[in-house]
């Protein structure tokens, strides 16, 4: 497992942030929206959530903050490559965050059986190279001029990842970049570290994947602690262990699982979890009732459908909502007293995770019984969401630069007429 603490980096948060994903596979995403709300379809998302949006439907899309846009309008893509799904969101600018315009998830199960062979198989390659061709074209389609593509746990610990990756980019024309576990935790706070509550003093940012597990501290900065009220956060602790639910499940069984089996789970990803060692007086803001979990993975979104009985995955209703850890629990522990069939028959959980969900409610379980808290906020965005407000960040910040030397330029060339100097920086000539 890598871990990190006592570096206080601040993380990249937009404002606000509230995609709504689309695609034929369908997957929520994103975050608080500013457009209103719309109805949304259920589809099959991945280990994500299982609802989608046409954001691309009526031309109007979603804006979530990441500061104002360039000032030279780009279409921006964020490809995340992970052990159960492969998931794209596509972008525009606009003021206050950027647009979504297309997305598309769906699951491909890429890192199935690499923890026992060490490799990624032969079928499970295929379709994901399929799933990325559809990227591939949407992305060719919108536009988009900027973008980054990030694979993830299964890659990072496959054998065979890099050739896969060097196949992809031969048959799909996108270069994908793996990225580190400490850049994965980054960027899944810097999607949704906006619902942090303004008011805690502390929160725990947990994103369980299919391969890894990436848990992150965030506390006030010291010169605001104790006062809440929207106070810059900090990044000073975090963790990412090399087990996620595709991975559980492979080793203990995720379709059935007994109460001592799915204790067992617990106790294990318990002994993992200690090693994140965050300060002590952060730790002791937590302990002291000044702090919450915040999840962004689609265990804490599934516990969160079932507990309100949606009919069909609602994301205007999932994103942002507040679980008790009692309602939590509670949720976990009748999906897994479940059958399989039972689970699958769950609107927002379906067929294609009813064997991964049981083992992301123990990690989740296992995170609450180390860091006890009464409220859990769950979070329907995360990596996708960050690597887009970083992109407009970065275009921002350029064209910002280049407006302070044009500026700086006609400063100059007003300063030499003033003193009757030939201009120079029209051509360079005297």
């Amino acid at each position: 497992m890598t871990t990190g603490h006592d570096r206080p980096t601040r993380p990249a948060i937009p404002a606000a942030v509230g995609p709504a994903d689309v695609a034929d596979d369908g997957q929520a995403g994103g975050a608080r929206r500013r457009s209103g709300r719309r109805r949304r379809r259920r589809g099959k998302g991945g280990d994500g959530n299982p609802a989608g949006d046409p954001a691309g439907g009526n031309g109007r899309g979603d804006r979530r903050g990441a500061g104002d846009p360039p000032q030279t309008p780009s279409t921006y893509a964020a490809l995340d490559l992970g052990t159960n799904n492969c998931r794209l969101l596509v972008a525009n600018a606009a003021h206050g965050g950027f647009r979504i315009v297309d997305a598309f998830s769906r699951i491909v199960r890429l890192g199935e059986g690499v923890a026992a062979t060490g490799a990624l198989s032969e079928a499970a390659m295929d379709r994901t190279v399929d799933a990325l061709k559809v990227c591939a074209q949407k992305m060719m389609k919108r536009g988009a001029t900027r973008r980054r593509c990030i694979a993830t746990q299964a890659c990072r610990s496959a054998g065979n990842g890099a050739a896969f990756l060097a196949r992809v980019r031969d048959e799909t024309g996108i270069d994908f970049e793996i990225i580190t576990p400490e850049e994965e935790a980054r960027l899944a706070v810097a999607g949704c570290a906006d619902l942090v509550d303004p008011q805690a003093d502390a929160a725990i940012v947990f994103d369980i994947g299919g391969g890894s597990t990436e848990i992150s501290f965030l506390a006030r900065r010291e010169t605001d602690a104790r006062g809440g009220g929207g106070a810059a956060l900090d990044l000073v602790a975090w963790l990412s262990i090399p087990f996620g639910v595709v991975t559980l499940s492979e080793k203990y069984g995720g379709a059935a699982l007994s109460r001592d089996a799915y204790a067992a789970v617990i106790s294990d990803m318990k002994e993992e979890i200690r090693r994140l060692d965050p300060p002590a007086d952060v730790a002791a803001v937590f302990q002291d009732g000044r702090g919450h979990l915040l999840g962004t993975s689609g265990t804490v979104t599934s516990l969160a459908g079932v507990h309100l009985g949606l009919p069909k995955y609602r994301r205007d209703l999932i994103d942002g909502l507040w679980l008790t850890a009692v309602d939590a629990r509670s949720v976990s522990e009748r999906l897994r007293a479940m059958s399989l069939e039972g689970r699958a028959g769950e609107p927002c959980i379906g067929g294609d995770r009813a064997d991964l969900v049981v083992c992301g409610c123990a990690i989740f379980e296992a995170i609450l019984d180390l860091w006890p808290c009464e409220r859990i906020r769950v979070a329907d965005r995360g990596l996708r969401e960050g690597v887009l407000a970083g992109l407009i960040e970065e275009d921002r910040r350029r064209a910002a630069k280049r407006r302070r030397a044009k500026t700086r330029a006609r400063r100059r060339a007003a300063k030499r007429k003033e003193a009757g100097e030939p201009d120079r920086d029209k051509n360079g000539d005297a």
